[in-house]
């Protein structure tokens, strides 16, 4: 009985790690936990082009470090993650489709319908372009059981 006691208490103890992991798994990052490669996800709708984050200006969102040009940016994320941050936890939207997460070219990018969409380089994005709807549909229906896979890269 104690032996099961102590195993019990010892992953109640572990289960907040664990679901931090889960969240970085979530959301794509390199090594230092920082999202998309530091690029800012509202510059994207607000200036319409990729654009460096800087590590003055950053916010926590799903267990990741998102990175922003200007105190600006950064606030608007803040009041609203969902809105900015991008799909499939910034995977490659095109790899989301073909069931697997691969990283990302921040230069690769679409805001389709309000949200944004990362993809692999530029001619995956080219073939993603042929048919946005159907992939979208297909990467939206298998990213809930790729959210805490492995990633291919």
């Amino acid at each position: 009985m104690h032996r099961l006691l102590s195993t019990a208490l010892f992953a109640i103890a572990l289960s907040p790690l664990a679901a931090s992991a889960q969240q970085v798994a979530q959301v794509n990052t390199d090594s230092a936990g920082v999202a998309i490669l530091g690029y800012d996800p509202v510059a994207y709708f607000t200036d319409a082009k990729a654009i460096a984050g800087k590590p003055e200006y950053t916010a926590r969102h799903d267990g990741a470090t998102w990175r922003f040009a200007s105190a600006e940016h950064r606030d608007a994320f803040a009041a609203d993650p969902v809105r900015y941050a991008p799909q499939y936890g910034g995977y490659c939207a095109y790899g989301v489709a073909g069931n697997y997460k691969v990283k990302i070219d921040p230069e690769a990018w679409r805001v389709e319908d309000g949200k944004l969409y990362l993809n692999y380089d530029l001619g995956v994005q080219r073939r993603w372009y042929s048919d946005i709807p159907g992939y979208i549909a297909r990467a939206t229906q298998n990213w809930p059981g790729l959210r805490d896979g492995p990633r291919k890269d």
